[in-house]
């Protein structure tokens, strides 16, 4: 399930269809030193650079008229170092495949995002995260990586080499380099029991703290227009292995989660106002279930129904009267929200512009249907995650810009001048980064 399959006439669309661009050129380059050379290129035709992952971004974060570089050629795993505990892989390479290699190898990730189509430089670079109580996104997980820059050279950066430039560049948005290569760490592969449960709305925010504090990974989403919700609890497991049964499987995940649910999507388009009802069937046909298994298939699930997404990360200790006001708006409203919100959590980091940079953060997550209008549910979405000095997902729908940055991001003035030492002519730049850094 790839987006970045080129439309008709050289037009790249993202995979929620709410981007497309038409680059002057595209570049699949094969090696480091094949993108150097484009990036060099570029700089001499007054082109600028933009990489692209798989299009998972609802931003036009990686839209450009330049030179867009593709990056199905720098895949595969370098490296494996048992000491360290460390993987290095190529930046294009799907998590999909990382996850799937060292399972085979008996490693793991610690913690990942639930879905897993993205590249690891794309899903890192935008911020991308999971839920965890004392486990943080993916860029958290980075021990080290390779940029190239905008002179064409080539930058490894750790705590150790380039430190100020590792410190943001794991979060780096695209705009201090092309990343080449990350090293994760990794440990050995461990089972997670999973823990799915239906429960009232009023009392996952009444217990909220506990829940989170019980769990390694606590995560719900809450149906709009109903007072449901599905909690799930990820916690590890001695074992022994119990997979979901693949009849099961079939039946809860493709079934339920995509097929009922795309045909719900269909009714809720045609007739709006059956929205209500439908949530109200589809937060009843959920029921308890357990089940225990190795990471990735536990942490992550697939996603057929295509939709677009706001996400923004809120203090921790904001995110029940948060709820509380989304919940009120949404009644208030009139608006017809046919999507679940994701509710999810992460530790203070130390990354620059992560969105849980020097702050233990909860996600809230609103969603519709690709196709249908969202901008009155998201504006008045982003309305109240702004009121809580909220920080938007990179890679989702929104619209805040430099001046918002800089007064809910601390360190905003260390990247900006980052930026400006490590691309000084803007050759990474495009109109999403001229908004949210500034020109």
């Amino acid at each position: 399930m790839s987006s970045t399959a080129s439309g008709k006439n050289g037009t790249w669309r993202n995979w929620g269809g709410n981007v497309a661009a038409r680059p002057a050129r595209e570049v699949a380059p094969a090696s480091v030193e094949e993108l150097s050379a484009a990036i060099r290129r570029a700089a001499e035709d007054g082109l600028k650079v933009k990489a692209i992952g798989s299009g998972h971004s609802f931003t036009s974060i990686a839209a450009t008229d330049g030179v867009l570089i593709r990056p199905q050629l720098l895949t595969g795993i370098r490296n494996i170092d048992r000491d360290a505990m460390t993987v290095t892989v190529e930046a294009g390479t799907p998590l999909k495949r990382l996850n799937m290699a060292l399972a085979r190898e008996g490693l793991s990730l610690t913690n990942m995002g639930d879905i897993m189509e993205q590249t690891v430089s794309g899903a890192t670079s935008t911020g991308t995260h999971g839920t965890g109580r004392d486990s943080g996104s993916i860029a958290t997980q980075i021990k080290a990586l390779e940029l190239a820059t905008a002179d064409g050279s080539v930058l490894t950066c750790s705590e150790k080499e380039n430190p100020e430039v590792f410190a943001a560049a794991r979060i780096g948005l695209g705009a201090l380099g092309i990343v080449t290569a990350i090293t994760f760490a990794v440990e050995p592969i461990f089972l997670l029991s999973a823990r799915e449960e239906p429960m009232p709305f009023d009392r996952v925010l009444s217990e909220f703290d506990e829940l989170w504090a019980e769990n390694e990974h606590f995560e719900f989403y809450w149906f709009p227009h109903t007072t449901s919700t599905n909690t799930k609890r990820n916690n590890r497991s001695a074992g022994p292995e119990k997979p979901v049964g693949q009849v099961a499987g079939w039946f809860e995940d493709e079934f339920l989660s995509n097929g009922v649910f795309q045909a719900a999507q269909w009714v809720g388009r045609a007739v709006p106002a059956a929205i209500p009802t439908i949530a109200q069937i589809s937060s009843k046909a959920l029921s308890s279930r357990t089940y225990t298994d190795i990471p990735y298939k536990v942490f992550t699930s697939p996603r057929r129904v295509r939709f677009v997404e706001m996400e923004y990360a809120v203090p921790r200790q904001a995110v029940v009267e948060t709820l509380r006001e989304l919940k009120a708006m949404v009644e208030r409203s009139g608006l017809r929200v046919s999507f679940p919100v994701e509710v999810r959590t992460a530790p203070a980091d130390d990354i620059t512009l992560s969105t849980a940079s020097d702050r233990d953060s909860a996600y809230i997550a609103v969603h519709m249907a690709k196709g249908t209008p969202y901008q009155r549910y998201f504006t008045a979405a982003e309305r109240i995650f702004t009121a809580h000095e909220g920080r938007p997902h990179w890679g989702k729908v929104h619209t805040r810009d430099a001046e918002y940055f800089a007064q809910v991001y601390p360190r905003f003035g260390e990247f900006t001048a980052l930026r400006d030492r490590l691309d000084p002519d803007r050759l990474f730049q495009n109109d999403y980064l001229r908004r949210v850094l500034g020109a």
